[in-house]
Formats: C-alpha cells, sequence, structure tokens
C-alpha cells in the first residue's frame, strides 16, 4: 500500500500545488488558462512529437492494444451519448456529457503515471491513448457537435470544420509532424533534440498544476438549471471505462502485462479538461462538466489505487 501512495502522491500532489496555489492567490484568475495553453500549444506537442520522431513504427503499431483503447473509449462514449440524449438532453449536451465520460486524462497523468508504474515501456501505449482520445474520441465528439448545430445545412459543412479544427490543434499536429520525421529516417540535430526533450520535461508538473488551478476556480453560476446525470457521468468513467478495458485486454485480445495494465490504467483515469473546453467554446451549461472533472479526480484515486493492487503487472508495486 505504500507503494501506491509513492506512486500517486507525487501526482496528486502537484494537482494540490496549483490547488491551494490558486485558492492562496499566489496564482491568479487566469493561471489555470495561461498554464493550459503552455502545457497544450508547447509542452505536450514536444514531449508528442520527440516520441514520435524517436520511435518506429513497429513500437506504435500495436492493433491490439488499439483495439482495446479504442472499443473501450469509443464504446462508453456511444453508450453515455443514448443514455444521456435518452434522459432528454439535447444532442449538443449530450455528445458534451458522453466525451465527459470518455475523455481520460491520458496525456496529463496517464504518461507520468504509467511510466512511473511500469517503466519506459509504458510509454508508447500511452502515447497511443493519447492519440487515440485526441484524434478519435475527441474529435467523434465535435463531429457530433456540429452535426447538431448544423442540422439541415448538409454534411460537408461540419466535415470540413473539424478538418480545419484539427488541423491546427497543435496535440495532432505534433505528432504528425514526428512520425513524418521518423518515417524519413532523418536524425533530430542535437540543439533540436535538447530543446524539444527540455520543453516536452515541463509537461507533467505544468499540467497536472494547470489542472488544480482549475479545480479551484470558484463556482460557476450559469442561468440554466444546473445539470443532472453526475454519478451516472462518474461510473461510466471511473467504473464501466476500466472495467470494459479489463475485459477486452485480458479476456478478448490477451495483451501482454504490460500493454494490459497500461489499458485498464489509462481507462482508469479521471476526465480530462477536453469536455469542459468544448462546454466554453460553445456556451453550453459547465456545471456538470466542471463537477465531473472535480469528482473524477478524487474518485480516480480510489479507482487507481484499486487497479494497482489487482492487476497482475503492478502487484509488486502495490505490495512494495
Amino acid at each position: 500500500m505504500s507503494a501506491v501512495i509513492n506512486v500517486l502522491l507525487p501526482i496528486f500532489g502537484l494537482i494540490l500545488a496549483g490547488f491551494v496555489g490558486r485558492r492562496g492567490r499566489v496564482l491568479g484568475d487566469t493561471a489555470a488558462g495561461e498554464l493550459n495553453r503552455f502545457v497544450v500549444w508547447f509542452c505536450l506537442p514536444a514531449l508528442l512529437f520527440s516520441a514520435t520522431a524517436t520511435a518506429s513504427f513497429s513500437a506504435l503499431w500495436h492493433p491490439g492494444f488499439i483495439a482495446v483503447n479504442g472499443l473501450a473509449s469509443v464504446g462508453v462514449f456511444v453508450a453515455t451519448l443514448v443514455w444521456r440524449q435518452c434522459s432528454g438532453q439535447p444532442g449538443i449536451d449530450a455528445a458534451i456529457d458522453a466525451l465527459a465520460g470518455a475523455y481520460a486524462n491520458v496525456g496529463y497523468v496517464g504518461i507520468p503515471l504509467c511510466v512511473l508504474v511500469l517503466g519506459d515501456s509504458a510509454l508508447a501505449p500511452a502515447l497511443i491513448a493519447t492519440l487515440i482520445v485526441v484524434c478519435v474520441v475527441f474529435a467523434l465528439a465535435i463531429v457530433l457537435i456540429e452535426v447538431f448545430r448544423q442540422a439541415g445545412h448538409g454534411i460537408v459543412r461540419p466535415f470540413v470544420t473539424v478538418f480545419m479544427a484539427l488541423a491546427k490543434n497543435p496535440i495532432v499536429v505534433a505528432p504528425v509532424i514526428g512520425g513524418l520525421w521518423a518515417a524519413s529516417g532523418a536524425q533530430l540535430i542535437r540543439p533540436l533534440d535538447q530543446f524539444v526533450d527540455l520543453l516536452g520535461a515541463a509537461t507533467t508538473p505544468c499540467a497536472l498544476v494547470s489542472i488544480g488551478a482549475f479545480l479551484a476556480r470558484p463556482a460557476i453560476k450559469t442561468a440554466e438549471a444546473p445539470s443532472t446525470g453526475l454519478l451516472g457521468l462518474l461510473a461510466a468513467k471511473l467504473i464501466v471505462h476500466p472495467g470494459l478495458s479489463a475485459v477486452l485486454a485480458y479476456g478478448v485480445f490477451d495483451l501482454s502485462p504490460v500493454w494490459a495494465a497500461s489499458a485498464v490504467l489509462l481507462a482508469a483515469l479521471p476526465t480530462g479538461t477536453g469536455p469542459y473546453m468544448l462546454a466554453e467554446f460553445y456556451g453550453r451549461d459547465l456545471t456538470l462538466t466542471s463537477k465531473m472533472i472535480l469528482w473524477s479526480t478524487v474518485g480516480s484515486i480510489i479507482t487507481l489505487t484499486v487497479c494497482l493492487m489487482v492487476l497482475p503487472a503492478t502487484r509488486a508495486v502495490a505490495g512494495g
């Protein structure tokens, strides 16, 4: 149990540092947003570029893991979307809620957690999961939102909007450029290599502090009635998502221990800030998404601890 705490404490300690810093007014009102922009536009793209530019295709091509992560994430997304629409939510809100149930915080929490628990060999599955979350799950939510928003405008306009949005997203562009660089066979020159390493190394602390500052923001009041369904979304994210991943990883695709454990750990992560950003961008009620990020972050302490204690590849860590 002490080893579990040793693994989780640095991650949640950084989140707490951001929370206390914001509540104590050491960090300003815009700290979370500014740190988040720094991570999104500089740090995380540098990390993703470095990882893909120096990785071989065979290192990233793991169809079994891709199937497990993709099927689990999309499955939870679709099931949550249907549930929320059947509950009377408008299409746009249902799509944002579905994203909250399936959008694991792989970029901010998943990468450092997997590397801490399973070593450098877990960076590849964490990177693949990050790409799936951004390029598949997040893109799917945007497509559906645009379809709901632009009902009656045909099918071309929504897809053009999505394509343009993804083409401007540094988290999408950076690994693509890195993959092209790796395919060319060219080596990174030393100054560039050191630059992206230094910038990428700032991803974890800045991102986790940003999350803490975000969670410390004052409660958001809107003119609309508070959204419902928080407990259901928490169950979808913290129980159904990792549970489905475990069934697929161990019972269907029979992944190797490290890859199977990575799939479950990455699915057990809390909700990232993506749903909140979409809700804010499209002018929707922010109550549910903000509460979802807060309570899934708190609840993931329990789910991640349980995963570390029961997964075969992490039992030694949990028992240490």
